[in-house]
């Protein structure tokens, strides 16, 4: 205790002292010692308890400002609870400050991240873990992380505890995807669970054999076509000009049909070898859509179909444009290539719910529903003939495919033969961005 502290006390009591004295001087003098001193003490009581209603109702609604200055003994008691305070407030802005910190490193983190206690429940999550996973924390309470993987050995990998090597299992949200989990055991027996996407390095090879299958097998046929008018140029001088120039022609035709298809192969190929982060970037898609639409009007003026856009103009998500494009455009394109003469196309892009949906339907020939299941695979075609016709890869649908896988969504298809088809997808709320409102991906 400080001097001046240890004499304001002093003080105080010589004070309280000497009203007691003067009480007891002025009972004896009226001749009622007990009353004056009852009543001295009363009205000392009084201002107590006065001050004490005052310093309740400052620490209720008022501390936050300064404290109130006095000489008495309250005044030093005002001084150090506000001293305090200002302690408790310079360390709540430091812890503060430290969760901060530590937030916008958890989220800069490659890995989705999860914390879980020994029973299980999540006790913390990033940013990465709840679109990669759909944790939906800090939402609900309770959530365990089995409810989330739902996969019996994952349960068992838990359960054992033996935490020594990884797990790979396929993602909750995304079947097509591989994660790796790796558990480890920290503070009062928690859990941290850092999940990585390992689907590039266990595709790798399978892509490099579908790669060499599939280019063997669709180069075949143009190859054989150009061989076969190439051994016929030696005798060009004994063939009718029509024929040379039909074969010419055919040869360029087969040339642009294998440049294309290669191009088409070497898209499909860096988009599954990607490892671009889809939640980096905003993509202006409602630019991106206006573009489509010019080069659709374009490619519409021998076909005479009726297009419609229903763009909402604010509507933006987190994604690769590239990308994006490629899928947009192969959707359209299509309705557009394998729609008879004088349809009619819908293209929309609009809020759903949380949701970005986008979606393209037409009023062509449909699809029969043994075909849907595999129309995108590579090089599947529902009409071959049809679609070597109008200069089809059979590439097209698989680029959109792992597009959207990529952007943790997935290709949607109505259709029914003789009524048309319609082709959408929707982006998890986590990635749908819309400037004027608030976002839920941040």
């Amino acid at each position: 205790m400080s001097d001046n502290s240890q004499g304001t006390w002093l003080i105080n009591l010589f004070v309280v002292l000497l009203c007691f004295v003067a009480a007891g001087a002025v009972g004896v003098y009226v001749d009622e010692f007990w009353l004056c001193i009852a009543l001295v003490a009363l009205i000392l009581l009084g201002l107590q308890c006065w001050q004490m209603l005052a310093l309740h109702t400052w620490l209720s609604h008022y501390k936050k400002l300064s404290y109130p200055h006095n000489v008495s003994a309250w005044g030093l008691l005002y001084k150090d609870i506000y001293a305090e305070l200002q302690k408790g407030r310079t360390k709540r802005k430091q812890l503060a400050e430290s969760l901060r910190t530590f937030k916008s490193g958890s989220e800069a983190l490659p890995d989705a991240t999860v914390v879980v206690n020994q029973h299980h429940e999540v006790l913390w999550c990033n940013r990465l873990a709840r679109i990669e996973l759909g944790v939906t924390w800090p939402e609900k309470t309770g959530l365990k992380i089995t409810d989330i993987v739902r996969s019996n050995e994952f349960i068992e990998y838990l359960l054992a505890r033996q935490f020594n090597t990884p797990i790979e299992l396929p993602s909750p949200n995304n079947p097509q995807k591989m994660f790796e989990f790796r558990v480890v055991p920290f503070q009062d027996n928690n859990l941290m669970l850092l999940v990585r996407d390992v689907t590039r390095l266990t595709q790798i090879e399978k892509m490099r054999k579908d790669f060499v299958a599939n280019v063997s097998h669709e180069l075949r046929t143009p190859l054989t076509v150009i061989n076969g008018y190439l051994e016929m140029l030696p005798d060009a001088a004994e063939l009718p000009p029509l024929m040379v120039n039909k074969a010419i022609g055919e040869m360029r035709t087969q040339s642009l049909r294998m440049q294309n298809l290669i191009e088409e192969l070497l898209q499909l190929s860096r988009i599954e070898a990607s490892t671009e982060r889809v939640f980096d970037k905003v993509v202006d898609v409602p630019q991106l859509l206006w573009q489509i639409q010019k080069e659709a009007q374009t490619l519409n003026r021998e076909k005479h179909h009726k297009l419609f856009f229903d763009i909402a103009p604010q509507l933006k998500v987190y994604g690769i444009e590239t990308e994006l494009r490629s899928a947009f455009s192969n959707l359209i394109f299509n309705a557009i290539h394998y729609t008879p003469d004088k349809g009619v196309i819908e293209v929309k892009w609009q809020l759903n719910k949380d949701a970005a949906r986008f979606s393209v339907k037409d009023n062509g020939d449909g699809i029969a529903s043994k075909d849907i299941t595999r129309i995108t695979e590579r090089f599947y075609r529902v009409d071959k003939a049809r679609s070597r016709k109008t200069g089809g890869s059979g590439l097209g649908l698989s680029i959109v495919k792992h597009v959207l896988t990529h952007h943790n969504s997935s290709l949607k298809i109505s259709s029914a033969v003789g009524v048309g088809s319609d082709f959408s997808c929707e982006f998890l709320p986590e990635l749908t961005y819309l400037p004027d409102s608030h976002n839920t991906a941040q």
